[in-house]
């Protein structure tokens, strides 16, 4: 054989591996996505973190495989779904509230995007917020410096309370820390704040009928996963009670609780799926600092303040980001 026939062979034998790969079809990513409630609520903040997804190029089914699981607020079935998710081995894990500590024990590689977490550091999810140190970084629900604008609204919509039950996880450092933060505000705007754990659906039944006595009688509800699961009964109860009551976000006002005030839960998935692109594209998490939310609501329920005899101070009105009629 002529040496131009044989390097001319070679050239195409060698064009065939690249001729294969190019006909090879792209990634598809997997995300494995695990919520630690499993209310219909979580619709919209999945529905935000895919429309978040898909402005920033991926397309579940096209680009992206989704795997999507959901806790219900019942831990057994949240660390069950995080070991199955962690043996997917995705390239990355969303994971929101009550899901981020099974998930960190299911998996210390596979990278993991947290939202709705109050105190990741607290919590030991990660080393500190500019450098997370691990497989793990994300968004933080609110700094402890929130609770003390519970305690303010109530008064400002409710000036004739003087005493407030706090429904709070008191087994949990966030618990215990957004007592710490209402308890040492409380006195300046003249209420006196009486802690509950929130446990089961009879304890809190239990608790808040025992406690409402009388028109100046309030109550705070602070963020935990339990008081979701129970917001329903606990929107119910406050009604009952007439007890003009503060919640940490948005579907406890939109369910007919009087006022709530918190971060606007949506935006952190919006947020999140900007960090699981940025993972997909190479970044670690270790590197990427942890957020606290920018954007919060205060939502007014005027069809309750009615009910309860209240009046809205128009300043308040002003303010709100949502007026339920």
């Amino acid at each position: 054989m002529r040496r131009r026939e044989f390097v001319a062979g070679l050239g195409g034998a060698a064009a065939w591996p690249l001729v294969a790969r190019a006909q090879q079809p792209a990634k598809v990513a997997r995300i494995g996505v695990i919520l630690g409630a499993g209310t219909t609520d979580t619709d919209r903040y999945v529905t935000a973190f895919l429309q978040g997804l898909q402005q920033l190029g991926w397309s579940d089914g096209r680009n992206v495989r989704i795997e999507i699981r959901r806790g219900a607020g019942d831990a057994e079935n949240l660390r069950k779904h995080a070991v199955e998710l962690a043996a997917l081995a995705p390239d990355v894990i969303l994971a929101s509230g009550a899901a981020v500590e099974p998930m960190l024990r299911a998996t210390g590689t596979v990278p993991i995007v947290f939202a709705l977490v109050i105190d990741p550091v607290g919590g030991g999810f990660i080393s500190s917020l500019s450098r997370p140190g691990g497989n793990a970084t994300g968004f933080m629900l609110f700094e402890y410096s929130l609770s003390a604008k519970w305690v303010e609204v109530l008064k400002q919509i409710a000036p004739s309370v003087t005493r407030a039950a706090v429904l709070r996880d008191r087994d949990t450092i966030t618990g215990i820390g957004q007592f710490a933060v209402i308890q040492s505000v409380a006195p300046s705007v003249g209420v006196e704040v009486i802690p509950f754990g929130v446990r089961d659906a009879g304890g809190i039944e239990r608790d808040l009928s025992a406690f409402a006595r009388s028109a100046s009688d309030g109550l705070i509800v602070s963020t935990s996963a339990l008081a979701v699961v129970h917001r329903d009964l606990i929107v119910t109860l406050a009604a009952r009670h007439k007890l003009p009551t503060i919640y940490p976000e948005h579907d406890f006002a939109a369910i007919g609780g009087l006022v709530s005030y918190g971060p606007d839960y949506a935006d952190q998935f919006r947020l999140a799926a900007g960090y699981v692109d940025r993972i997909l594209r190479g970044e670690k998490p270790a590197d990427m600092p942890v957020q606290a939310p920018t954007k919060y609501q205060l939502v007014i329920n005027l069809k309750t303040a009615k009910a309860l005899g209240l009046t809205v101070p128009p300043s308040l009105l002003a303010r709100a980001d949502e007026v339920i009629e």
